[in-house]
Formats: structure tokens, C-alpha cells, sequence
């Protein structure tokens, strides 16, 4: 099999998953992804940088056909995706080391049952020489593991950022070439796995930024030849300033919260506040993460069941308080039929969000014109906590 070279004695040696369509049995994957695994040899020595998921293991045995010899596995995250092949490696080529960050080690024995003897931990800036070709190490924790480390190659500039700056898109062009579509699924993937340590990505890009970068080449989806444009939108989407946008989860069951989520829409729109408003029963949520990344307001609508919110409504609760996004207001509104404790329930299912909670609007049945003109209300209060901040 073709690996593809990225420069002299720099190859792509990963695995292409055009069909898979759900990533821990949890984030939907509308385009697929990959695996990548980089083969760097130098005058002296050979190291194969990460694996594939271990469903794929038939091409990356492809890619290393005509590689006689392999000194050493890097292995820069543990997940399995990427060190579930580590095993097979090893057992094609037995005088190899692996390589991981001390955090990982341990980690790699324990979710793949290694020998810790075949294993050396590498230390935050530490090189790694193979003639001509010189790695260096970097401790970049919680992106998204406790574990994980990148390797840059100095003397072809190219920062090997494992998850970091990674995007779910299988793709047979190896440097992004539509740069709008890859915006949209880095975007994706950020929202929907680093957004929750969006305070250590701040860190880590302090860290890689001294670096004269080429290429960043990633573990998932196409490398880039223009690493400003993926590093820049790293430092929007980690940053500390929302956007003025207001994320809109609902779900109605007899019309009265949809008939209050359509003019709460309305009322938002003539205050010159964006909505991106989410269906939680059909919805993509991996669409509603990518809006939790810029915004400034989120707003549970809910009907009552048992006098508790809608079970939909309580996944897009337990969505956003898992991804910890940059939100500073969230309010609740909903209708019920007797009674009603949903406004206490999501509340206490968001602690994380660490949001000032707005007064919510709670209609008896169908909303009435007094419940409307709390919703306005509601709608004016918003807007002028995103004028406060400077975002309308």
C-alpha cells in the first residue's frame, strides 16, 4: 500500500474510515473519519507514530509491508483508536520500543494488557534522535486524555498533535483543501470532545506556540499545510468570550412549550439576539454542541412529565453541563399541567456550567397572554446581559 510522503523519510501510514457512523457508541460521525499513523525513518533509526483502531489493522499492515525493521512505537495516547494496534506492532517487530508520556504507561497496560518492560516513558521536551530526523516531545495533557503528549519533528517542522486540532473526516485528500468544511468538522470535534478542558487547550497552545510549524498533522482527518488557520480557531473557540448567540433546547408535547418557544424565538429575534434552536428528540447533537461552543445563553424549553422536564430535554441538560462550554446565562421555560418541578431539576443537572441562572417562565397549560409577556421579558433580559458583555 501507498504511504504517502509528507516530506523525504515522512510518511502517512493510517487507515481510512469511510462507513463508521458513531464514536462511543455516543457522537455521531456524518463523515466518517481516520486513523492516522505517521512512519518517520531517519539515516539510523525507524519510528511509527500511533496506531490505528484495531478494526483497521489490515492497512496499516499494508503500510508496513516493506519496513523491515521498527525501533520504536510512539505511542501519544492511549485510547484505543489509536494504541489499539500497538499489540499487533509489537508482535510484528519484537526489538521495538514503546514510547509514551510517564501518565501513559500505565494507562497502555491496563487497557491493552502490555508488557510495562516494552515500554519507556519519555519526559516533557525530550528528543528523540534517528539520524537526521530529531523528535521532540511535548506534554499535552487533557486533549483529551490525562495521558497525552505530542512530538514535533524539527527538522521538518511538523507538530504530530495526536487529538489535538483533529477533525472526524474521512477524506482521500491528505491536507485539508476545503477549508470551510474542515472548519465545520474541527469544529465538531472540539465541541464535542476538548471543549470540556477548554482551560488546559488555553495552556497548550500557549505551549506549542513558540513552535515554527509547517504541517500540524493530526490523528484524525486531513493535516494542515496552513496550521494558523486551525490554530486560530482553536484560540476563538477556547477563549473566554462567547458570541451573542442563545442555544434553544426543547421539546413539546401537546403545543403549549412549542406555542412559547415560537414567540420566545421571535422575541429574542427583534432584540437582535442570534437563536440556534434544537429539537432535542430528532437533532443531531453533535450540531447542538457545535453551537454550545459560541454561546452566550442557553434556554431549556420543557413540558412537565411527572412533574419533572421531558426526558429529552434532560439529555440536552446533561449534554452541556458534560461539555462545560463558555455560557454565561441559562434560563428555563416550559409549560405544565398540575404541578411542576422541572425548573429545580435542570437547574440542578447544570452545576458545571457555573451560569448565572435568569428568571424562568413556567405556563399552566397553554400559555396565556401574561405568560407571553414574560417571555418578552425574559427575551429583554438577555439581551441586555449580552449588551453588558459587549456581544450585541
Amino acid at each position: 500500500m501507498d504511504k504517502r510522503e509528507i516530506r523525504p523519510g515522512v510518511f502517512w501510514a493510517g487507515a481510512v474510515d469511510w462507513d463508521r457512523r458513531l464514536f462511543d457508541a455516543l457522537i455521531p460521525l456524518p463523515d466518517g473519519t481516520s486513523y492516522n499513523a505517521y512512519l518517520v525513518r531517519g539515516r539510523e533509526k525507524t519510528a511509527l507514530l500511533d496506531a490505528v483502531d484495531p478494526g483497521k489493522l489490515h492497512l496499516l499492515e499494508a503500510h508496513l509491508a516493506d519496513v523491515p525493521r521498527l525501533d520504536y512505537l510512539i505511542a501519544h495516547h492511549a485510547e484505543q483508536d489509536h494504541s489499539g494496534g500497538i499489540p499487533f506492532v509489537l508482535r510484528k517487530y519484537p526489538e521495538a520500543v514503546v514510547l509514551a508520556s510517564a501518565v501513559a504507561k500505565p494507562m497502555l497496560v491496563d487497557h491493552l494488557g502490555m508488557d510495562a518492560a516494552r515500554i519507556r516513558a519519555v519526559a516533557d521536551g525530550e528528543k528523540l534522535e534517528l539520524g537526521g530526523k530529531t523528535l521532540r516531545f511535548i506534554d499535552t495533557p487533557w486533549v483529551h486524555w490525562p495521558e497525552t503528549m505530542s512530538s514535533y519533528l524539527e527538522e521538518d517542522r511538523i507538530l504530530f498533535s495526536c487529538d489535538f486540532f483533529g477533525s472526524h473526516l474521512a477524506t482521500n485528500e491528505l491536507y485539508v483543501v476545503d477549508e470551510g468544511h474542515a472548519s465545520e468538522e474541527a469544529k465538531r470535534y472540539y465541541a464535542e470532545i476538548m471543549m470540556p478542558f477548554r482551560k488546559i487547550i488555553q495552556k497548550n497552545m500557549e505551549k506549542i506556540g513558540s513552535l515554527d510549524i509547517d504541517v500540524i498533522a493530526p490523528s484524525h482527518g486531513p493535516l494542515y499545510k496552513k496550521p494558523r488557520f486551525i490554530m486560530d480557531a482553536y484560540r476563538d473557540w477556547s477563549s473566554d468570550t462567547p458570541k451573542n448567540e442563545t442555544v434553544l433546547a426543547y421539546v413539546s408535547m401537546h403545543g403549549s412549550t412549542a406555542a412559547m418557544v415560537e414567540h420566545f424565538v421571535g422575541a429574542l429575534t427583534g432584540r437582535g439576539v442570534a437563536v440556534r434552536q434544537f429539537y432535542m428528540p430528532e437533532t443531531d447533537i453533535g450540531k447542538m454542541a457545535m453551537s454550545l461552543v459560541d454561546a452566550a445563553t442557553i434556554v431549556i424549553a420543557a413540558p412537565t412529565v411527572h412533574t419533572g422536564p421531558h426526558p429529552a430535554v434532560v439529555s440536552a441538560a446533561v449534554l452541556a453541563n458534560a461539555l462545560r462550554p463558555k455560557l454565561k446565562f441559562a434560563a428555563v421555560i416550559g409549560s405544565y399541567g398540575w404541578a411542576s418541578k422541572a425548573v429545580e431539576h435542570i437547574t440542578a443537572l447544570i452545576p458545571n456550567l457555573r451560569a448565572e441562572m435568569l428568571p424562568p417562565v413556567m405556563a399552566k397549560g397553554m400559555p396565556r397572554p401574561a405568560d407571553f409577556q414574560a417571555l418578552d421579558a425574559l427575551a429583554e433580559t438577555i439581551a441586555q446581559k449580552h449588551k453588558s458583555l459587549g456581544l450585541l
